[in-house]
């Protein structure tokens, strides 16, 4: 694979495995040919892989890709809805069994169906932290349930003294729930709480649009982690990162795009602010 050039003062990023700046994939059951493709672009770019809802469970080529993805680096979730439905029906060791047998690397812990109570979740993120990487997600899949800052931010300290590894913020893949009102905006108060009262290293913000992607980039910065990407998305929002898109360009907030005279090769060193 032919390096990218690397002429321009661009804001710096970590490589993997990352802490921070994760890109969080949507696979909607993407075939094994367009999977290694897809890889072969832009797989040094994603993080984490999550085979939405019960996809995973009626792939027959699951193993296969999650291969793949591993063999590239990249982590292997299933969706939070298919755990739902195994506790409902108290499949949660079988689940358990089958994903470690495909090479599932992270296992998604949510509520998003409004099942459980806190308890039950908790149980779950500390029977499954042994062997998965947990992302637990928080808030609710129906645009109906109230958006209460102070219940959000209970229920992700609750999480991560569970052992949860990653916090997810629900967001669909409409991008109208959860951090989001139905219009697809920023509910910026949550975001905020969040911020304040958690280590924001540790929280994905589901954004499937390019607007909510920008508005993390400008406003946490361009190392944000970010979930339910498509894969189409990943190289774009990379461009979003680095502010290679108008959207973002001279506007990554920490920092400063060194002086120059245009069409000079003398340019300055990054300054950090």
């Amino acid at each position: 694979m032919i390096q990218p050039p690397d002429f321009l003062d661009l804001p710096p990023r970590q490589s993997r495995p990352r802490a921070k700046g994760l890109t969080h994939v949507l696979d909607k059951g993407l075939p094994p040919a367009a999977t290694a493709e897809f890889l072969a672009q832009a797989g040094h770019l994603v993080d984490i892989a999550k085979i939405g809802w019960g996809v995973g469970y009626v792939d027959p080529t699951l193993t296969e890709r999650v291969a793949l993805y591993r063999a590239a680096g990249v982590e292997v979730s299933l969706g939070g809805t298919l755990l739902e439905v195994c506790a409902a029906q108290g499949r949660v060791d079988q689940l358990r069994d089958w994903a470690l047998s495909c090479g599932v690397s992270v296992l998604e812990v949510s509520d998003g169906l409004a099942r459980f109570d806190r308890a039950t979740k908790t149980d779950l993120i500390r029977r499954l932290s042994p062997h998965f990487s947990v992302a637990a997600e928080v808030g609710a899949k129906d645009a109906g349930v109230p958006v209460i800052d102070a219940e959000w931010i209970a229920d992700m300290e609750a999480d991560l003294e569970a052992g949860a590894r990653w916090l997810v913020t629900e967001g669909r893949e409409s991008g109208t729930v959860g951090i989001y009102s139905g219009d697809g905006t920023v509910r910026d108060d949550l975001i905020s709480a969040i911020a304040q009262r958690l280590p924001i290293d540790r929280v994905i913000f589901e954004a499937p649009n390019k607007a909510q992607q920008t508005w993390f980039i400008r406003t946490v910065g361009h190392e944000v982690n970010l979930g339910n990407i498509a894969p189409e998305e990943v190289i774009p929002l990379e461009t979003l990162r680095l502010g290679l898109r108008a959207d973002t360009a001279l506007r990554i907030p920490g920092y400063v795009v060194p002086t120059s005279s245009v069409g000079s090769s003398d340019t300055s060193e990054n300054e950090k602010v």
